[in-house]
């Protein structure tokens, strides 16, 4: 067969495929997320309790990390609206084709880049509006007569609160370019808040032109070996996100870059270096940055000695979730409750939505219901995230994990380090910050078959 004909076959195999995985992914699966009222719940930093007891009865067995002294922030309605509020991506179908091959969807195949994208979304939330901001229309998801949720999955999938919902409900905001027009409804913050909220969401959008979109990510993807339809290592996708961030031409974008660490250590020079480049030829703000960490957590199976230190981390408000999952599935882990990571899954195929338009829909981008999975089945194969707005946190915030590697290390080696200094000064070939015509250095290249998809098919 000739190589028109092969290219051919391919391209009807990958259609089928993709139909088949876009059947299979459309179906929410209807069970449960039960939630104990005796512990507490953290979400990103975030702590919840779903009863009125004080703080003593949350770990009588002194868990480390202080999470017995930090504070209840909140209830089981409060929990929801935050949880709502991070933004959610998932499989979609019918985008534009994406370049040099015969997909509209990701099913089957995206979720760890998806995954990435949760991350690298709640960063630049942090970023641009401060871990206490929530979308008002939160609470208001359950109502929408969107395709991707009907009102009888969500009321199932929102029973596992165990808790009655409040009858009155926020108003949503209505996005409006005219100032004078919102002022009706919401005060300048407000205003300003679902501007960034909406703008966030673009930058992910399922066509060419967004900048942390499927298309740009796989676009870099190929620089690592990788196309569409192919498997994504958390590690990987760590590197996608960086370069992407890099490329990012959007003048709102130029203030925030990713670091990740090379063989699970933080270099802070390299890391301060990337915070103090130049904004531009009339700028030299300091910028913040999001520090990404490749580590295992184990080796075939997750080490269950590493379950405090992954609580702890979940209960930092800087850290932007972990790029995880379980065998042959990613998910977005952002809390925990007891033993249980709390996720967000992309494992659900939704309609393209055309974020250029004015005023998208934005509930589909918002997960209504929470699920939880025992840390025990989680793989060890994760990238960790912490968000860094200056050289003072990234300072603050290396000395505070530093002494949680310590009391959670029971080995003679923590997960991951922080060191003083430049990787150049540990007689590496080339440092991350100066490539510009490659995804990876040589160096990173050689380091990475260690995380790659083919030998550790589990993500």
């Amino acid at each position: 067969m000739d190589a028109t004909g092969t290219d051919e076959v391919e391209k009807l195999k990958s259609k089928f495929v993709s139909a088949w995985h876009n059947m299979k992914y459309s179906w929410v699966l209807k069970t449960k997320t039960y939630f104990s009222r005796n512990s507490a719940v953290f979400l990103l930093g975030k702590c919840y309790h779903f009863k009125s007891d004080g703080p003593s009865e949350l770990y009588p067995d002194g868990s480390c990390f202080d999470i017995v002294d930090k504070v209840i922030s909140g209830n089981v309605e409060e929990f929801r609206k935050d949880f709502i509020s991070r933004i959610w991506l998932t499989y979609r179908k019918d985008f534009p084709q994406i370049k040099e091959s015969a997909f509209t969807t990701d099913c089957g195949w995206g979720c760890t880049l998806r995954t990435g994208q949760m991350l690298l979304a709640q960063g630049l939330v942090l970023h641009f509006l401060g871990r206490a901001w929530t979308w008002p229309g939160a609470l208001n998801i359950e109502n929408s007569d969107s395709e991707s949720w009907t009102s009888h999955t969500v009321k199932k999938l929102t029973a596992s609160f165990e808790a009655s919902l409040t009858e009155e409900r926020e108003p949503k905001v209505l996005s409006n370019d005219h100032k004078e027009a919102l002022k009706r409804d919401c005060d300048d913050s407000e205003m300003r808040d679902e501007v960034y909220h909406r703008k966030i969401i673009s930058w992910f959008g399922d066509s060419p032109p967004a900048s942390f979109g499927l298309h740009q990510l796989i676009e870099y993807g190929k620089k690592s070996g990788k196309t569409a339809g192919d498997w994504y290592g958390p590690a990987v996708v760590a590197h996608i996100l960086r370069k992407a961030v890099e490329e990012a031409r959007d003048p709102e974008l130029q203030g925030i870059t990713i670091y990740v660490a090379q063989d699970c250590t933080v270099y802070s020079s390299d890391v301060v270096d990337r915070q103090c480049s130049s904004m531009g030829s009339e700028k030299a703000d300091m910028k913040a940055v999001i520090i990404l960490v490749p580590v295992r957590l184990g080796g075939e199976r997750t080490n269950m000695d590493y379950l405090e230190f992954v609580k702890g981390i979940l209960s930092l408000e800087y850290c932007v979730g972990v790029i995880g999952g379980k065998p042959k599935q990613s998910y977005y882990f952002a809390g925990f409750q007891d033993d249980s990571l709390i996720y967000m899954d992309p494992h659900y195929c939704q309609s393209f939505v055309d974020v250029s338009i004015k005023d998208f829909p934005l509930e589909s981008f918002h997960c209504p219901s929470p699920k939880k999975m025992s840390f025990k089945n989680m793989d060890p194969s994760c990238t960790i995230g912490f968000y860094c707005r200056n050289v003072q946190d990234f300072e603050r915030i290396s000395e505070e994990i530093t002494k949680m590697l310590k009391s959670s290390s029971k080995e003679k080696y923590p997960l991951f380090t922080f060191v003083k200094g430049h990787s150049r000064d540990y007689d590496f070939a080339s440092s991350p910050l100066h490539e510009e015509n490659d995804l990876f250095s040589e160096e990173e290249k050689k380091r990475l078959k260690r995380f790659s998809t083919e030998e550790f098919v589990l993500l």
